[in-house]
């Protein structure tokens, strides 16, 4: 869990502090599937800016998620900019949206700010491509690489009597 002690910046209002730092980003799980971060440690722009109220944040890096497609479960590859912004007001005692959840004690939570920041944007669907046609609901196979489709659709035998049932109404 990377984080950034915020007690060491010597700041007045109007100055900025600009670091690189690698922040350690950890495996998703969205919907059952496990997607990994590439790289786990992306080198991470972090910049604090010091206003008279409180403190700005911004937090700038790229990574890629890999994982499976959620059509057909073949690998798919996401790439993911992120550009976040948090404020964090001076008093203690001001409105919880004047305040972020990202700093704790002295300590800017940079991992889990990175984490949320990612998972916000990503898409609602994972896929390997946007025309990714998925799987077949009959018998499973791979529509992108066997396009196909079954001709007798299968009747369940026990929905029989109601099919008589359609017949008399």
């Amino acid at each position: 869990m990377t984080s950034f002690p915020l007690r060491r910046l010597r700041l007045r209002p109007g100055e900025e502090h600009r670091e690189a730092i690698p922040v350690q980003l950890e495996p998703f799980v969205l919907g059952g599937e496990r997607y990994l971060p590439v790289p786990d440690s992306p080198e991470a722009d972090v910049t604090v800016t010091r206003a008279t109220s409180g403190d700005m944040f911004r937090l700038r890096f790229a990574t890629r998620i890999h994982g499976p497609c959620v059509r057909c479960l073949e690998g798919a590859v996401l790439d993911v900019a992120i550009d976040a912004q948090e404020y964090n007001a001076a008093d203690v005692g001001a409105d919880g949206e004047l305040r972020t959840d990202y700093v704790v004690d002295d300590q800017l939570l940079l991992s889990t700010w990175a984490r949320d920041a990612i998972a916000l944007r990503l898409p609602d669907q994972i896929v390997c491509r946007d025309d990714c046609a998925g799987l077949c609901p009959a018998c499973g196979l791979d529509l992108n690489r066997e396009p196909h489709a079954h001709e007798d659709v299968a009747v369940d035998t026990r929905w029989s009597a109601l099919e008589s049932l359609k017949d008399q109404l």
